[in-house]
């Protein structure tokens, strides 16, 4: 294989970095004097490529001709140790579909492991679909701490279709709204408690016998 004589590649410069800034005049811009290139005007292959800010040297990079479209394995800056993928198009991962060697229900297919720091899944202008035969979600904690998954929607938060939901807490279970709560039953609606307490406003001016005006300012969201 030759080394080509085809224009600069324009990688990369959809990464990113901590900052997300190119060096500045107080900052070493990235030099490399023995970096190798291969390639036509159908893509490449280069060892020891700059990106574009000059803050990052990729030991290898593989390239089409447009810049947004390639994989990097970055070894200098603040990238020091990434893997970097960029694609205009779709990105597509396809594995286990060979049944000799993946068993359906007892083997890991696909693996994503970061064994320090957080793993992000972000879909800036879209839907993220989870589906499977099973989903489970597990938040193991770490140290006595942690081990909890958290639901935040600015709309609705919808379970549906599911024959039974059930919902089983060691210590407290609560429902709380700021408007109404409804709960029916179109054949039979069981409540049971070792002690049952019903408390409205009644008690808001003057506590009733067993003191449950403490009990209603507490759940009082007005």
């Amino acid at each position: 294989m030759a080394e080509s004589r085809v224009p600069p590649n324009r990688s990369n410069d959809r990464l990113s970095s901590k900052s997300g800034q190119p060096p500045t005049g107080t900052d070493q811009a990235e030099q490399n004097f023995n970096a190798i290139r291969y390639g036509n005007d159908k893509g490449s292959l280069s060892f020891g490529h700059i990106h574009k800010q000059g803050d990052v040297t990729a030991g290898v990079l593989l390239a089409s001709p447009r810049g947004d479209h390639q994989l990097s394995l970055d070894i200098s800056g603040e990238r020091t140790g990434w893997t970097c993928s960029t694609s205009p198009g779709n990105f597509q991962v396809k594995c286990g579909f060979d049944p000799e060697k993946i068993d359906q229900k007892e083997n890991e297919s696909l693996i994503l492991n970061a064994e320090n720091g957080n793993i992000t899944i972000l879909a800036s202008n879209g839907k993220i679909r989870l589906q499977g035969i099973d989903i489970e979600l597990n938040a193991l904690g770490k140290d006595g701490s942690g081990g909890s998954i958290i639901m935040n929607a600015n709309e609705n938060v919808e379970i549906a279709h599911c024959k039974k939901f059930l919902v089983n807490s060691s210590t407290l279970t609560k429902m709380v709204s700021a408007g109404k709560c409804e709960i029916s039953a179109n054949s039979l609606l069981s409540i049971y408690g070792s002690i049952v307490k019903a408390v409205t406003d009644a008690c808001s001016k003057k506590d009733s016998k067993t003191g449950n005006k403490t009990f209603q300012k507490e759940n009082n969201q007005t």
